[in-house]
């Protein structure tokens, strides 16, 4: 196949050298089967294929001055993603592109620098007319020197949270190693990830550099730490492989061949993040009731030294943070009704213009929200909008472990909890008074957490009910009543997971995932060897997600690029076949054992 893939060029495309063509273009047949059955009769499946370029690859002393690059393919094509045609060094302009006939031309408004090297990726970019194939790719390398660089970087691209692939980040290299260089100018080489998270940038020089990855949301190829996401290799790095025609990271796999799209070597693995903000101010304010109201700051942590409603008694101001400090939520414990317009004052340390914290007094203007400030007719008021408003969360597969959560819309004046009743009901239908305790949560002052004081017990029903006008909160509303029932499944009917972990020497979040990763099911905080245990599981697939609470504050901490500090480690728990996923069958006890001392080397 090769032999013949190596004569038809020779034919259709004279005077270029046949390797460097072959070093670039996809070979379908080197990986992956990619030839689909007709339906429906004959089909075009075959994509464009490249009968000339220009420049030539590999060529040097290309001008820099009105250039033009210009593909030429055996049918009519079309470009179908701009931003895929990617030119490395970027340019402060991006190149742009014409059609003419069966060709891509594509020209600069700017002047090429001198003695560089460049490379024109047209991956996932173009497509013939007719049935959209895409052209699998093509990397255009040359010269406005007298010589080609030939060393090659690559690596992968992920989330610092859940491990994925990041597809359409830029990888960038700076031969600048100052900390301020990726907020100020462009990079001297970079590329775009695939689908993978996959990056090979190729034909650089041999040098020390920087490696940045950013999530480039206006493709000015610079990083804007208020809006994009950053990953960074805090130590220099220099190249150590060259280029060459056989080298299996050059190629343009089919993203669909996962076997060796993930066979391909990767020298750095980038996990991408987001900067806390640093500059601090108010960025929102917002009155969502008459009693109630939120803040917002743009950084975490804000401090504040005092904060007051005119006229409105300074006891009589309920306020609470979320656990990030950047956020506040502001209640008036007073029936009365409110003004239309409530004058809030907030001291607070502000970021000046210099960067500096000072204090600062804000004045914020809290109109009453347009569905209140009309008055509603009596016919219109709903039972809810008299009472206290609560709900009650009690989830059978994670009880154990939380409890009954009652949670109010607003603060509680006072309250009844030792008027509850709680009782279970035995397999056997007897039912028994339960002892409990109340938790109230520490982050949120409208939640409270019921156990009862005894062991829940598998196949047993547990029922808790809130009596009527028992609970006043700062409206002066009383509470309905309510009762929620919960059975707990047998052991025999669902599986529970056992995990013993060893060596934990620190303090760590474990987290069980569901099998797409993006759903948290349960959370445990650790900083000693324990067994977690997680019963009344599904059968199905499930993951383990482990994050290293290095600062141990309970929270998965972000990174910072001028500090030069890493996003905390987070690491997926594997099976001994390198497999992340735990597949637990119906009616079953696992057991794993995890050496977190071992797992975080």
């Amino acid at each position: 196949m090769i032999q013949k893939m190596k004569k038809l060029l020779e034919i259709l495309i004279p005077g270029i050298p046949v390797a460097l063509i072959l070093g670039t273009m996809i070979f379908y047949d080197s990986c992956a089967n990619t030839s689909t059955p007709p339906t429906g009769g004959p089909k075009d499946t075959i994509p464009p294929v490249i009968t000339e370029l220009y420049p030539l690859p590999g060529a040097v002393n290309v001008a820099t001055n009105k250039t033009q690059l210009k593909l030429t393919f055996n049918e009519y094509v079309t470009v179908k993603d701009m931003k895929s045609l990617f030119l490395s060094p970027p340019m402060e302009k991006a190149p742009k592109f014409k059609l003419k006939g069966k060709s891509v031309v594509v020209y600069f408004e700017d002047d090429l620098d001198s003695n560089k090297t460049y490379t024109l990726d047209v991956t996932n970019a173009i497509a013939d007319n007719n049935e959209g194939n895409m052209f699998p790719g093509y990397t255009l390398v040359f010269s406005t020197g007298e010589r080609i660089d030939s060393m090659v970087v690559t690596g992968v691209v992920q989330d610092c949270n859940t491990l994925n692939p990041i597809k359409g980040a830029t990888v960038m290299l700076y031969k600048d190693h100052a900390d301020s260089a990726v907020f100020l100018h462009r990079p001297d080489a970079a590329v775009k990830t695939d689908d993978w998270g996959f990056f090979c940038i190729r034909n650089i020089q041999d040098t020390v550099y920087r490696l940045y990855a950013i999530i480039d949301e206006n493709n000015n190829n610079i990083y804007e730490p208020e809006t994009e996401k950053i990953a960074f290799i805090d130590t220099l790095i220099q190249p150590l492989t060259k280029v060459n025609d056989t080298l299996p990271e050059l190629q343009k796999y089919d993203m669909k061949d996962t076997v060796c799209c993930l066979a391909r070597n990767t020298e750095y693995e980038l996990n991408v993040f987001r900067e806390k903000p640093t500059k601090q101010l108010i960025v929102n304010k917002e009155r969502v009731g008459e009693r109630t109201a939120y803040i917002t700051f743009m950084a975490p942590y804000a401090q504040i030294d005092s904060i007051w409603i005119k006229g409105v008694p300074a006891n009589r101001l309920i306020t609470q943070f979320n656990l990030q400090q950047d956020s506040l939520e502001i209640w008036v414990n007073d029936p009365k009704p409110q003004p239309d317009t409530l004058y809030l004052n907030v001291n607070y340390m502000k970021t000046d213009t210099l960067g500096m914290l000072n204090s600062f007094t804000e004045e914020i203007k809290l109109p009453k929200p347009k569905k209140l400030a009309a008055k509603t007719p009596k016919k219109d008021i709903k039972k809810e909008d008299t009472l206290a408003v609560f709900t009650v969360d009690a989830k059978p597969e994670n009880i154990e472990q939380y409890g009954f959560v009652v949670e109010f819309k607003y603060p509680l004046v006072s309250d009844a909890f030792d008027s509850l009743s709680f009782k279970s009901i035995n397999p056997r239908q007897q039912e028994e008074q339960m002892k409990y305790s109340v938790e109230k949560d520490s982050l949120n002052l409208r939640k409270y957490i019921i156990k009862p004081t005894d062991k829940f017990q598998p196949g047993y029903e547990y029922i808790l009910k809130m009596p009527h006008r028992k609970f006043r909160d700062i409206n002066g509303f009383y509470n309905d009543s309510l009762e929620v029932k919960v059975s707990l499944p047998k052991d025999d009917k669902l599986s529970t997971m056992m995990l013993n972990m060893n060596n934990v020497g620190n303090k760590y979040i474990v987290d069980l995932l569901d099998e797409k990763k993006s759903k948290t099911l349960r959370s445990y905080i650790i900083d000693k060897d324990q067994t977690l245990i997680f019963p009344y599981l599904k059968a199905g697939k499930y993951s383990i997600r482990i994050t290293e609470d290095v600062n141990k504050n309970g929270l998965v901490d972000t990174g910072n690029v001028l500090e030069k500090r890493q996003p905390e480690k987070v690491l997926f728990y594997k099976l001994e076949n390198g497999e992340s996923l735990i597949d637990i069958p119906e009616m079953t006890e696992l057991e794993q054992n995890i050496d977190l001392a071992e797992m975080f080397r």
